[in-house]
């Protein structure tokens, strides 16, 4: 190896080597994926240390990566990054305002269970002013989906109806027959 190689590969050894040794517990082909930007990647690299699989616990760490797969607009990146900041835990702040923030974000790209939690997220005020028409309005998004929470979806919006005017639930269903229109989601049928 010429010397110049040498030490372009040293420097590269010694530029990587706090990431390596703070991943070292972790799959190197997992690790390589999500420093080159797979979204899906860096989810499973922050569950690692969302769970202390491989590295010792740091929610810090796991909250960095998510952000990493979330800015890209990765919905399962945004929805750890929302259950984080939910949360919260040990070294790690709870904070529900950036929690609806990812969830919002999830619930925007038309994730069902994003949709319920921000519904839920302004039934009771929590990181959002507190709304019954965006209650549900987002919980009437989420119950259109099959799925193992629609029944609940159906219930809190049903118990958000009882807060909201005949004229708010015609605006809100305008709201979502467009946003329904411009999300299609495969297997409901449009009638």
């Amino acid at each position: 190896m010429s010397g110049r190689v040498w030490r372009l590969a040293l420097m590269t050894m010694l530029a990587l080597a706090p990431a390596w040794a703070q991943t070292a517990g972790i799959d190197p082909a997992l690790v390589a994926r999500a420093s080159a930007g797979n979204a899906a990647a860096q989810v499973r690299v922050g569950e690692c240390y969302a769970a202390g699989q491989g590295v010792e616990r740091d929610l810090r760490q796991a909250a960095e990566w998510y952000r990493r797969a979330a800015e890209k607009g990765d919905v399962a990146g945004e929805l750890h990054l929302a259950a984080l900041y939910r949360d919260g835990g040990k070294g790690f702040p709870r904070d529900m305002d950036q929690a609806a923030e990812w969830y919002r974000r999830a619930a925007e790209q038309g994730d069902a269970s994003a949709q319920g939690t921000l519904g839920l997220l302004y039934s009771i005020g929590q990181g959002v002013p507190q709304d019954y028409v965006e209650a549900y309005y987002w919980l009437d998004l989420a119950a259109a989906v099959e799925g193992p929470r629609q029944q609940q979806y159906a219930q809190n919006r049903q118990m958000a109806g009882t807060h909201i005017t005949v004229d708010e639930l015609e605006e809100i269903e305008e709201r979502v027959a467009k946003w329904q229109a411009a999300h299609p989601r495969p297997g409901r049928s449009e009638h």
